[in-house]
């Protein structure tokens, strides 16, 4: 009797030991250009990676109590969101000008005559697939033209992962010049993420936005109640005022079914122009951009980032999704924030 509870006991210790292992779990699907992620069981968010949306993303993307917290369209549109900025897909990083290229705006709306302006982000193929305490996804891609010429080479590692119940990104990404590349100081990047409806900011007046290659995207007022989100900086700005302003961190949060979630993105001290300008709109876009600078100072400095050939850029970021009865607080911000800024590889 005692050898049987015994062999139970060590059978249980090894299934627990298992479950710890693969706290993370990612897995590929064959037959589609997704890898899943999955923490505890539950549903995340997907890394998806079909070329016709111009760059690989990871949508959608789901808070630790299961709310999607990101626009369905183009993909999966839902009904009563907006349908406005087609490129504005789950999260992702590209940038607005890259040697006079438009990798940020392009989409399948973009008309076949003038793709020519427009840059993409294809994939080579995936290094790394982790599952564990901690998930990892290692690829690689290249920025190219219309006729397919490598600008850039990009070496991604998305770090997944769980810590006191808040669902964890973080993104590292190394972009290396095949020949000599200029970031025109521009307000269209870097690290984009676009958020469903009850998260945006309410609007009582329909706004008109022009991207650097003018074309006037015009976003409606929001007429109902579901809309109820909010920005806080760590520069103490709040709501529309949060954009164009410098600042280490970003909280944007919202009452969504039952609770309230909270999504933190982070800026780390060694990305190029930290403390990062906040490219946020109450529309629904939550972007850092630390290379907009002429732009987000109305033209008092200008930042034009330079690569030569051979040279690279790396930059990072932490993005936090959390739910529950209250908002994340500064204590928790604090941690977080100083945790990921210790983070050298």
């Amino acid at each position: 009797m005692r050898f049987r509870s015994l062999v139970l006991f060590v059978l249980a210790l090894q299934m627990t030991t298992a479950a710890v292992a693969q706290k993370v779990k990612l897995q590929r699907d064959a037959s589609r250009p997704v890898v899943s992620v999955r923490i505890k069981g539950q549903h995340f968010t997907d890394f998806f990676f079909p070329d016709t949306i111009a760059k690989p993303v990871l949508y959608p993307i789901k808070a630790p109590n299961g709310t999607v917290v990101t626009r369905g369209f183009p993909v999966t549109p839902l009904p009563g969101e907006p349908t406005d900025h087609p490129h504005h897909l789950g999260l992702w990083l590209n940038y607005g000008d890259v040697n006079g290229l438009d990798f940020w705006n392009n989409s399948a709306a973009i008309p076949a005559d003038k793709k020519k302006d427009y840059g993409n982000i294809r994939m080579d193929g995936i290094e790394t697939i982790r599952s564990g305490e901690t998930g990892l996804i290692r690829y690689k891609a290249r920025w190219v033209d219309h006729t397919e010429r490598v600008l850039l080479r990009e070496t991604t590692d998305l770090v997944f992962s769980e810590q006191g119940g808040m669902w964890i990104i973080d993104r590292k990404t190394t972009l290396t010049a095949e020949l000599p590349v200029s970031f025109k100081d521009n307000k269209e990047g870097v690290l984009g993420l676009r958020v469903a409806r009850a998260l945006q900011i309410p609007a009582k007046e329909t706004k008109k936005f022009t991207d650097a290659n003018g074309i006037v995207t015009t976003v409606k007022a929001v007429t109902d109640t579901v809309a109820n989100g909010n920005y806080l900086a760590a520069n103490g700005m709040q709501g529309d005022d949060v954009w164009s302003s410098k600042a280490s961190w970003c909280l944007l949060y919202g009452r969504m079914k039952a609770d309230s979630v909270s999504i933190l993105i982070i800026d780390h001290p060694s990305n190029v122009g930290y403390p990062t300008h906040w490219h946020a709109r109450g529309y629904g876009l939550f972007a850092a951009n630390p290379l907009g600078v002429k732009v987000f100072t109305n033209g008092a400095s200008e930042l034009n980032q330079a690569l030569e050939a051979g040279k690279s850029m790396t930059l990072r970021y932490r993005v936090v999704f959390a739910a529950g009865q209250r908002v994340l607080d500064a204590n928790k911000i604090g941690a977080l924030e100083q945790s990921f800024a210790a983070k050298k590889d």
